[in-house]
């Protein structure tokens, strides 16, 4: 396993704040190349992006977005352990290990079950699912004949204790998403030191109240219908009540930090001392040029600039 110190500033890090977007998967590629490069102008440390249906497949993403910046990293938020087998996943992610050294992070999930048995697999008994593909994947990588320098950090979408534990055993850390910082410190407490912790938080610049829940339970609908999400935020105190309606306005504002960028800010900060790394910004306008403004107003408050 790498060491923490990926997290560390630089070309060979992400420092502490990324961001994380759907439309890097969905996009016409000319328009994602140009936020790729206008992110990394302003200084964020590292792009995310999902693997689900209806985006590219995961390792395509990250090539288009390593092909089209200089040092930034890139980070899969997640690639599905359903897509493809331990050999595909392991050799893909050493390939941009050693092509782009120390830019590429490789973030694996069980995914949902609507989605993996969509594509025809069982769903059961995920944590064991996750385990033995780690497990598969170890293989490969010792029977390569080339080895990234430095090693491709390997994170897991861990959010229960049970996957938590997997990402300190058999990975270097974890990407929780849609989670707030109270599962931060719970995930710290359970990962431990030396491990990475790189949690997602949901960002709308929106000081009305009513427009900026609007805004933050179109966001949320779909996982409020996905039972990981949801139990996730039931074992956090989160009971019926709080999942009617679109959320409750406690959960809408747990889940999604909005209002100005001093606020926004406080939410960021939130997360890394709870325990956080790296905190992946995602901004809510459901265009990249919208994100992209919003992560410029942002940029002052989280004293992101370039080289920090």
């Amino acid at each position: 396993m790498v060491q923490s110190s990926w997290i560390g500033g630089g070309a060979m890090g992400i420092g502490r704040i990324g961001v994380w977007h759907p439309l890097f998967g969905r996009a016409p590629v000319q328009a994602v190349r140009q936020a790729a490069t206008e992110i990394e102008e302003l200084g964020y440390g590292a792009l995310w992006f999902g693997e689900a249906p209806g985006s590219r497949e995961a390792f395509s993403t990250a090539g288009i977005l390593l092909a089209a910046t200089r040092t930034i990293a890139v980070g899969s938020g997640i690639a599905s352990i359903w897509v493809r087998d331990a050999t595909a996943m392991a050799t893909g992610a050493a390939a941009y290990g050693e092509a782009y050294p120390g830019r590429f992070a490789l973030g694996v999930g069980v995914s949902h079950a609507p989605m993996v048995t969509q594509r025809g697999h069982d769903y059961r008994r995920p944590v064991a699912a996750m385990s033995a593909y780690l497990d598969a994947m170890d293989t490969v990588v010792g029977d390569l004949p080339f080895a990234p320098d430095p090693p491709t950090p390997r994170l897991l979408a861990a959010l229960r204790p049970r996957m938590l534990e997997l990402a300190r055993d058999k990975a270097d850390g974890a990407h929780p998403y849609f989670v707030p910082p109270e599962h931060t410190a719970i995930a710290r407490e359970t990962l431990g030191p030396g491990r990475i912790l790189a949690p997602e938080q949901a960002v709308v610049l929106e000081r009305d109240p009513a427009e900026a829940r609007r805004i933050a339970r179109a966001h949320m609908a779909i996982y409020l219908t996905l039972g990981n999400y949801v139990n996730n935020l039931r074992h956090l105190g989160y009971a019926d009540e709080d999942f009617a309606g679109g959320g409750s306005d406690r959960l809408v504002d747990a889940i999604v930090a909005w209002g100005d960028a001093d606020t926004v800010a406080t939410r960021v900060r939130a997360h890394l001392d709870a325990g956080a790394d790296h905190v992946a910004l995602q901004p809510l306008p459901p265009d990249l040029r919208g994100g992209v403004a919003q992560l410029t107003e942002l940029a002052a408050a989280l004293d992101v600039r370039p080289g920090a």
